[in-house]
């Protein structure tokens, strides 16, 4: 158990898990021209394969994953998610049609469902509640890391191996990184007397009991998810910028990566670091530091739809919707998982990546697919405009649930690290 007393080593490490994740998560995407060529995969069979079949089993077995994290071993249940998405990953290398393509990343998505629960409770569990919002937002920085080096993989190795010997090469370096954490104890020290979850009908049962007891958890949660409803607009971002702003379509895709990257993992650090840091001197913690967060960034993430393209405000709010998102990662996580018992962090954790993937990935992108399309039919010339106008104004709707959260109980910072009632 020595390896917890190290627990920024543990931090990194999760951080680098996280990145693999998502590279390997978005390598699809960064190799969509060659697979869909070679797959002889349609445009429908992409989207369906990129969202529905992610979301469905992500989404659901992210419950389940943390639910065994909370029950049992969370280092040999993260071990088992890398093997599991690994494996998998160098399976997706050898599909041979689009059946086979579709199996293989519904098992990576399942795999991959175990990081989070686990790794955001062990982190709550090594860090102290003043730094824990800074700890969740270094791992975060996965996402925009993760989607970048991709990209990059895919146009620097993969030029040379192509994509089916890079997504071999990455299935087996990930076995390699899961087998020594099959050896790691995880024995929950700040856990009372050793409790740990119930089995999963019951913890699912006790998860939905402590949510209506906590509306702050609740509020904090709903807040979340709208805020997410900015990578709903981000999907459709460059189609946008093309279609209706006049760029050109390699350049702007550039840019867009670019940007992504460098901002995304500000909104991490900066964000998790400001919130631990004021939320010892703002009355509303953690959730009133993420409510004033989107009342800045959210005019200027407007004004970008409407100002004139390529003006210093066009790209001030363009950075705002990359920094936006990932910046209330560390202050939420650190509410819900602080006003949450210890035996059902990862459930709760598992349960709110669900809502995500359900109504801000899932439902979100399938509705400005199909309203941007009912309002081109009709002869709109800005339909995308008006829509990812709305997925703006709805992330910034959650600005209300934070703020309504600020208003409960929150984490104590001293004397000791406890659940203020």
């Amino acid at each position: 158990m020595r390896w917890k007393e190290h627990s920024h080593s543990v931090l990194f490490a999760l951080l680098a898990i996280h990145v693999m994740a998502h590279i390997d998560r978005n390598m699809l995407l960064a190799f969509s021209p060659q697979i869909t060529n070679d797959l002889a995969i349609s445009n429908a069979q992409y989207g369906f394969l990129t969202g529905a079949v992610w979301v469905l089993s992500f989404g659901v077995m992210a419950v389940f994953m943390g639910s065994l994290a909370d029950r049992f071993s969370r280092t040999r249940v993260i071990a088992a998610g890398i093997l599991v998405w690994s494996v998998c990953t160098a399976a997706s290398g050898e599909a041979q049609n689009f059946g086979q393509m579709v199996a293989a990343r519904f098992l990576v998505a399942s795999g991959e469902a175990a990081l989070v629960p686990a790794a955001v409770s062990l982190l709550m569990e090594l860090f102290k509640a003043a730094r824990t919002g800074t700890a969740v937002g270094v791992f975060f920085m996965g996402i925009p890391l993760g989607i970048g080096l991709a990209f990059a993989l895919a146009g620097t190795l993969g030029a040379s191996l192509g994509w089916r010997h890079t997504f071999s090469l990455l299935g087996a370096a990930g076995v390699v990184i899961a087998l020594p954490l099959l050896w790691l104890r995880d024995r929950r020290d700040g856990d009372a007397h050793g409790e740990r979850g119930a089995p999963f009908a019951q913890q699912v049962r006790n998860v939905f009991a402590a949510l209506r007891a906590s509306p702050t958890v609740i509020q904090t949660i709903v807040g979340f998810v709208l805020v997410h409803m900015v990578f709903a607009g981000l999907s459709f971002t460059q189609l946008w910028l093309v279609r209706e702003r006049g760029f050109d379509a390699a350049s702007i895709a550039r840019q867009i990566g670019l940007l992504q990257i460098v901002f995304g993992v500000l909104g991490s650090v900066v964000g998790g670091v400001l919130s631990d840091t004021l939320a010892r001197r703002m009355k509303g913690g953690h959730a009133g530091f993420v409510a004033l967060l989107i009342v800045v960034c959210g005019p200027l993430m407007v004004a970008y739809r409407l100002v004139e393209p390529g003006s210093a405000l066009f790209y001030i709010g363009m950075c705002a919707g990359f920094f936006l998102p990932l910046a209330t990662y560390g202050p939420s996580m650190a509410v819900i998982q602080g006003l949450t018992p210890p035996t059902m962090r990862s459930t709760v954790t598992g349960f709110t990546m669900l809502l995500i993937n359900i109504f801000a990935i899932a439902i979100g992108n399938l509705a400005v697919g199909a309203i941007s399309d009912r309002l081109i039919a009709d002869g709109s010339t800005t339909a995308l405009t008006n829509v990812l106008l709305a997925t703006d104004f709805l992330a910034i709707a959650g600005a209300a649930f934070f703020a309504l959260a600020a208003r409960g109980p929150r984490i104590a910072f001293a004397p000791r690290d406890v659940i203020a009632h």
